[in-house]
């Protein structure tokens, strides 16, 4: 076995059991929006240990550029997403009773402004950035299946958490719902 190759299933390990950790409780619920995210964090793990070699090579070859892109555009979903939840979401103790959401997603006020104005999951926007950003690496056959499971798995668990919204802030999110696109503005 190679350095490459053992340093490839140490962080297979490491990430995994990281996933797994916080993904413990949803994956005892396969309703859970949580549980669909554990399979999308996974396949997006694995898609990064097979471009994992090539990461720096020929930087500016024309698929380096649209990778990097992507992955420096990923951050601006996931920072205005858990900036959003934290200063309008209002966590409360109503919440506390459901396992499966991390702590941040335990808001109890819809949030609608910020990027949820434009979006209803800038953070599986930014997953999903990543994802075809980590693919674009390296365009290969494996990485295909991969990405596009990968954002299989992230559309699922988008709609799974719709549900839970739906159940949770009842007409209000509806209405939102049809006033924002899922992922990207104006288009899906």
């Amino acid at each position: 076995m190679n350095g490459l190759s053992l340093a490839r299933w140490i962080i297979f390990g490491a990430g995994s059991l990281l996933i797994l950790t916080v993904s413990w409780k949803p994956l005892r619920d396969p309703r859970s929006h949580g549980f669909y995210r554990f399979f999308a964090w996974e396949t997006i793990l694995i898609l990064f240990l097979v471009n994992m070699e090539v990461w720096f090579y020929k930087p500016f070859a024309w698929n380096q550029i649209i990778a990097w892109t992507l992955l420096f555009l990923s951050l601006v979903p996931l920072a205005f997403g858990v900036h959003s939840l934290r200063v309008h979401g209002n966590t409360t103790k109503q919440r506390e009773g459901d396992p499966t959401l991390l702590a941040f997603e335990k808001t109890t006020a819809l949030v609608t402004s910020g990027i949820f104005r434009y979006i209803r999951h800038p953070l599986y926007c930014s997953l999903l950035l990543l994802a075809w950003g980590i693919f674009f690496k390296s365009i290969s056959l494996p990485g295909t299946i991969l990405v596009f499971t990968a954002t299989a798995f992230l559309i699922a668990t988008a709609r799974a958490d719709e549900r839970e919204c739906l159940q949770f802030f009842g007409a209000p999110y509806a209405e939102y719902m049809k006033k924002t696109q899922m992922f990207i503005p104006y288009i899906l």
